[in-house]
C-alpha cells in the first residue's frame, strides 16, 4: 500500500472485528494500523500522524470518550466513533466531546467507507510527521522513522526505532518507561527499555557513559534532547 494512501487507526479491544476492519479498509485503499486499547492507541500517536482514529466508545480502562477529548485538546487526527449505544443522547454525547461522526453498531461496512471518505474530503490529510530531529552528529527523520549518522544511515532494531520514535514524538519531554515499553511491544517488561536504550546510546552518543542526547531521567523513563 502506498503512503500516500489516508492512514487510519482502529481502537476497539474486538480483536475479531478489528482484523476483519483492518482487512476490509485495506482492500477499500487505506493503511490501517489497529490498537486494542486506549492505552495502545496512545503509543500509535506518538509514534504516527493518523488521518482518522476509529474508535470504539466502550472499552476497558480509558473510554473511547475519554480518548476522544484528548485528541480534541491536542488537535489530533478527527474521530468517528462506534458503539453498540444507538440513543440520541449518546450520539449528542460523542460529538460534544469532539468527535466528526458517529456510527452504531451493528454496522455495513460500506457505510463506514463512506464515512471516512466524507471526513476526510472534509479535513486534509494530515500525512506523516514530516520534521527532523537533529542531535549532535545524528539526524532523525520522524516521518520515515530512520536515523542517520554522519550522513550514514544507522540500522535499528524494530524495538529501537519504536522507541527513539516515542522519544521524537515529545522532544525535550520525559517519556515513562511504561509508555516506551508499550510502544516497544514488550508491555510490563520495562528493564527491556534499560537495554535497548543502552544499545541506541552507542549508536548516537559520542560518549555513551556519558549521555548527552538520550538521558536518563530518574524515576521516570528518558528524554531525548535535541539541539
Amino acid at each position: 500500500m502506498s503512503e500516500s494512501e489516508p492512514h487510519l487507526l482502529v481502537v476497539d479491544d474486538d480483536s475479531r472485528l478489528c482484523d476483519l476492519l483492518r482487512r476490509y479498509l485495506a482492500d477499500n485503499g487505506f493503511r490501517v494500523t489497529t490498537a486494542a486499547s486506549a492505552r495502545e492507541a496512545r503509543a500509535q500517536l506518538s509514534r504516527f500522524a493518523f488521518d482518522l482514529v476509529i474508535l470504539d466508545v466502550m472499552m476497558p480502562g480509558e473510554s473511547g470518550l475519554d480518548l476522544t477529548r484528548f485528541l480534541r485538546r491536542e488537535e489530533g487526527a478527527p474521530v468517528l466513533l462506534l458503539t453498540a449505544m444507538a440513543e440520541a443522547e449518546d450520539r449528542i454525547n460523542g460529538l460534544e466531546q469532539g468527535a466528526e461522526d458517529y456510527l452504531s453498531k451493528p454496522f455495513e461496512p460500506r457505510e463506514l467507507v463512506l464515512r471516512i471518505r466524507n471526513i476526510l474530503q472534509r479535513r486534509p490529510a494530515t500525512g506523516r510527521i514530516s520534521s527532523e530531529l537533529r542531535f549532535g552528529f545524528c539526524r532523525f527523520d520522524r516521518a520515515r522513522v530512520e536515523l542517520f549518522r554522519a550522513g550514514e544511515r544507522v540500522h535499528l532494531t524494530s524495538a529501537e526505532s519504536a522507541l527513539i520514535a516515542a522519544l521524537a514524538a515529545h522532544p525535550g519531554e520525559p517519556v515513562s518507561r511504561e509508555e516506551l515499553s508499550v510502544a516497544a511491544g514488550f508491555s510490563g517488561k520495562e528493564r527491556n527499555v534499560d537495554v535497548q536504550m543502552t544499545r541506541l546510546r552507542r549508536k548516537i552518543e559520542r560518549d555513551p557513559r556519558f549521555p548527552r542526547y538520550l538521558q536518563t531521567v530518574r524515576g521516570t523513563g528518558y528524554v531525548l534532547k535535541p539541539d
